[in-house]
């Protein structure tokens, strides 16, 4: 009964027009068709403003493994609880703990319609063990959208960007220029970039992401439910092309 008075309590704690509004995201998702997908790309590649378009037009959950392992041990479920342990013991968490902390993610109600995995799987260990998973459970990935994108257009992507600390707000000296070079356009104060994004750090990180990332490109190409998508492009024009591929 506690339980019950509990959830009741809650309920009307929930102002009414949050209420409807997720009575009516939820009646609009009800016709939508199951959908997981996995995201793979380099950082500067726009994975990260795809992302929640996607998610909200399909209604899809997003996961990305370091929120999903921060919950389970916040949670201290069972398979937290190990999570942690090794995370204590600076050891790095299992592929079976990972995909069994996806696991139970999937069963939240905003995964109901599917998922967005972003950053995951890395190897194509992971990748067999998530389909793996996904077979117990009488389903499968539908698509991997891989972000393709020059080495070279990344770097001016990325090496561009300088931001405004207190704020976050982000310029590029080529796409999105301050009125003043190196001043923040509302305070006047100066803009500083961050420590990865130089040139060198960036290449490393891409040679990294390259190697370790190709075998899982080719796992998938393989299985025949990998796309390309032309991530060089403004984002407005890459959403419509990962819409159209989504939808599909």
């Amino acid at each position: 009964m506690a339980t019950s008075s509990t959830a009741s309590v809650d309920m009307e704690d929930i102002q009414t027009v949050d209420l409807m509004s997720e009575l009516l995201r939820r009646m609009k998702c009800a016709s939508k068709p199951d959908k997981r997908l996995v995201f793979i790309g380099p950082p500067g590649s726009g994975k990260g403003t795809q992302s929640p378009v996607i998610k909200d037009e399909f209604c899809l959950c997003h996961l990305s493994t370091g929120d999903m392992l921060r919950a389970a041990v916040a949670a201290k479920s069972p398979l937290g609880v190990k999570a942690k342990e090794a995370m204590d013991k600076g050891e790095l968490v299992s592929d079976d703990l990972v995909v069994g902390i996806m696991d139970e993610a999937m069963n939240r109600p905003k995964c109901q319609k599917g998922f967005i995995l972003d950053g995951f799987p890395r190897t194509v260990t992971q990748a067999e063990k998530l389909d793996e998973m996904l077979s117990r459970r009488g389903a499968q990935i539908d698509k991997v959208l891989n972000f393709a994108i020059d080495d070279s257009v990344l770097e001016e992507r990325i090496t561009g960007r300088w931001i405004h600390p207190s704020s976050g707000r982000s310029y590029h000296t080529k796409f999105a220029p301050p009125k003043v070079p190196g001043v923040d356009d509302l305070t006047g104060e100066p803009l500083i970039q961050r420590k990865d994004d130089n040139a060198d750090v960036l290449r490393s990180r891409l040679d990294a992401f390259h190697k370790q990332t190709q075998p899982v490109i080719d796992y998938y190409t393989k299985k025949g439910n990998l796309v390309n998508i032309p991530a060089e492009k403004a984002p407005e024009e890459v959403t419509k092309v990962v819409k159209k591929v989504v939808s599909t």
